[in-house]
């Protein structure tokens, strides 16, 4: 009996309209905004777990969180020099060139850095080489979403 029950409510549902929730034009979708989060939680968190558990020294550690944190930084802030820029925002040269030398900066430091690790085998050094790189792609993605939902929330 419980099931014809069931089989009631589920033609009621079927009968209903699906709300959809417009997007505004030149706003990104849920799916990507979602995507590029995940990219973001997914390479931050895989990185930050392999310096938990990686057998270097505490200053190593310290080391490859900051080079983290310094490639985050540079390339959201790269990211909105350059769109700021390409919108008619005045951006000076000098913060101009300081972010993309940040940016610079922070992958030399993370390339040096694995390249100069005796205790790491091949594959822990791509593992942190990938972890970082997508972690910079996202972060730089996220800042583009939250950039164009603003602006296109402000169209109206």
């Amino acid at each position: 009996m419980s099931s014809d029950n069931e089989v009631l409510l589920d033609k009621g549902k079927q009968n209903e309209p699906k709300v959809k929730v417009e997007r505004k034009e030149g706003e990104p979708t849920s799916a990507f905004k979602g995507a590029s989060w995940a990219a973001l939680l997914v390479g931050v968190t895989a990185y930050l777990i392999g310096l938990y558990n990686a057998t270097m020294e505490l200053n190593e550690k310290g080391y490859y969180f900051a080079v983290l944190v310094f490639g985050l930084y540079s390339a959201v802030s790269l990211q909105k020099a350059v769109r700021d820029k390409d919108e008619g925002i005045p951006v000076t040269n000098i913060y101009y060139g300081i972010s993309w030398f940040a940016l610079i900066v922070s992958i030399l430091l993370m390339t040096i850095g694995l390249y100069n690790a005796g205790s790491m085998v091949l594959s822990e050094k791509g593992f942190y080489g990938m972890a970082f790189v997508l972690s910079l792609f996202a972060a730089i993605t996220i800042q583009k979403n939250i950039r164009d939902t603003q602006r296109a929330r402000e169209r109206d």
